[in-house]
């Protein structure tokens, strides 16, 4: 069992429990509500992604589908990773544990290369016009020996999605 995450925010910062786990975290200059509505959406996730990955919803769930629309936990089913938007090389097989308190929600999942994924995100209100958006992952490879190569590889990808969101909303 992976442990819970922290509460303390930072631009990255490694988890002290265990291999396989990170932090990233930013400060936007949008209002929380506006930027859950957004983030919590395939869209969103997206926009977040490209042009590295993009990934399909899963079968069933429709294109307009949202995190916020869940009621969990609940399993969400296969989504595929596709390199560069084209090219598949993984899955995710999403679970939504929790949604909330406030804006938040827990994903536990498992991946074609990940025996666990776990990923927490957190979307906190600074003030009415600000937020701070903290994403902590959690991974077991299904090969563990790997753990420390896919590590620098994960935080690269969610630098570039908090690059994404400053980008589109702003830096606080």
């Amino acid at each position: 069992m992976l442990p819970p995450a922290s509460g303390a925010s930072a631009s990255v910062r490694h988890m002290p429990a265990r291999e396989g786990s990170f932090e990233v975290s930013s400060r936007l200059a949008a209002p929380a509500a506006e930027v859950w509505a957004f983030v919590t959406t395939a869209e969103g996730v997206n926009a977040e992604l490209m042009p590295i990955v993009r990934m399909t919803v899963p079968r069933g769930l429709g294109g307009d589908f949202g995190i916020g629309d869940v009621v969990a936990p609940r399993r969400l089913g296969r989504s595929w990773l596709l390199l560069g938007g084209l090219i598949p090389f993984d899955w995710d097989d999403i679970g939504i544990e929790r949604i909330g308190p406030g804006f938040a929600f827990s994903e536990r999942s498992t991946m074609l290369s990940q025996r666990a994924w776990h990923h927490d995100r957190r979307v906190e209100p600074l003030g009415e016009r600000a937020c701070t958006v903290t994403d902590t992952i959690r991974f077991v490879p299904r090969l563990p020996v790997l753990a420390p190569l896919l590590r620098p590889v994960f935080q690269q990808t969610f630098r570039h999605r908090h690059r994404r969101l400053r980008r589109r909303y702003g830096a606080a």
